[in-house]
């Protein structure tokens, strides 16, 4: 069993499966918000964490203080998605009945004072968190290592939890597409998203009906792109940067052969069985003339879909074609990444000499 999770726990295979696991969340939000599925899940998760706990390399990574705090913010996470697909369940099926939604009632539009409602409210607030962060220092040391050594690094060297995700990126993409337009992409689509999705609906309350494109892609890039990248970087990235699976002892002097091919390479060589051209720009033309169509084909041709049409008689041409670039940028991540685990692809356009790589 603990070797099958292992090697279920490949992201080659584990990422498909929480695309699919995200898919089935989303279209059976109905189900997965209710309270009998919840007290499943929790029958069925406390015992299985119990029992991935019990093995002792896993717990070796579970206990240490880096990790701990991003446990935490997993368990919060779930159960936060869990409650706002419960809330979005019943103010759908309030709306459908012609009922509105729960926070429309006249019990919870009554308006309280700032003081003291508010106020002590938050007073509280502040005394919880104060005595819950003295009790962890009191209980978890803090993880400080010696002095910066320029001749040695931790192995393996860790971002904070929140950079997690950037680093894991830097395995698909070179430093500036992973660290600078990516998350770039990612600040300006959500800044975006209001101007670009005008639905009035939703506004307020908890709803996936009403707002079905925002809903989707919002949870899809912060639960599939970002907290499984997390979750890959705490607790199966281990030294040298090699995969490990849950119940593996990190070997410090394991070696996984991996050869990483450029487009170009598979199209010359191995396709053609001929050399690669001089020409940086005939060499890499296959790779340039796919990011040119995806970049700039595929937003027209996705424009004449159905789908496509009714978009743009709600929200217009500008807002349309800002949407479906900003999407396809964000899709570049899980396809780089399947197309690394599967084919050892490198970068589609590679081009050195001009420091550009993608």
């Amino acid at each position: 069993m603990r070797e099958l999770i292992n090697w279920i726990a490949d992201p080659i295979r584990s990422f498909p499966i929480v695309c699919v696991l995200f898919y089935l969340m989303m279209k059976y939000y109905r189900v997965v918000g209710s309270k009998k599925f919840l007290y499943v899940a929790l029958a069925v998760i406390i015992p299985t964490a119990v029992w991935f706990a019990a093995d002792p390399n896993f717990f070796t990574i579970l206990i240490l203080p880096d990790n701990i705090p991003i446990i935490i913010l997993l368990v919060l996470v779930g159960y936060l998605t869990w409650f706002s697909l419960h809330k979005a369940a019943i103010n759908d099926e309030r709306i459908e009945q012609g009922l509105g939604p729960v926070e429309g009632t006249p019990e919870n539009r009554e308006k309280v004072w700032c003081w003291p409602n508010l106020v002590y409210t938050e007073l509280f607030a502040i005394i919880a968190a104060t005595s819950f962060l003295i009790v962890w220092a009191i209980l978890f040391k803090a993880p400080l290592e010696e002095p910066a050594n320029p001749t040695w690094a931790p192995n393996p060297a860790k971002a904070p939890w929140y950079f997690l995700g950037l680093q894991e990126m830097l395995v698909y993409f070179d430093p500036w597409m992973a660290g600078v337009v990516l998350p770039g992409v990612v600040v300006v689509g959500l800044i975006a998203i209001p101007y670009i999705d005008t639905n009035p609906k939703g506004n307020g309350y908890y709803t996936i009906a009403e707002r079905p494109v925002a809903q989707w892609g919002f949870q899809f890039g912060w639960l599939v792109l970002w907290i499984y990248l997390i979750i890959v970087g705490t607790f199966l990235r281990g030294p040298n940067w090699t995969f490990y699976g849950p119940f593996e002892y990190w070997d410090y002097h394991k070696v996984v052969a991996e050869y990483n091919v450029n487009l170009s390479e598979f199209m010359w060589i191995k396709w053609l069985n001929t050399a690669m051209p001089e020409n940086m720009f005939v060499r890499e033309i296959l790779g340039i003339l796919l990011s040119l169509a995806y970049m700039i084909v595929l937003p027209p041709l996705t424009a004449a879909t159905k789908y496509g049409k009714m978009m743009i008689e709600k929200v217009g041409q500008m807002r349309y074609y800002i949407f479906v670039v900003l999407l396809l940028l964000m899709m570049s991540l899980p396809i780089k990444m399947v197309l690394r685990w599967l084919f050892s692809l490198k970068y589609i356009v590679a081009l050195p000499e001009l420091e550009l790589n993608l």
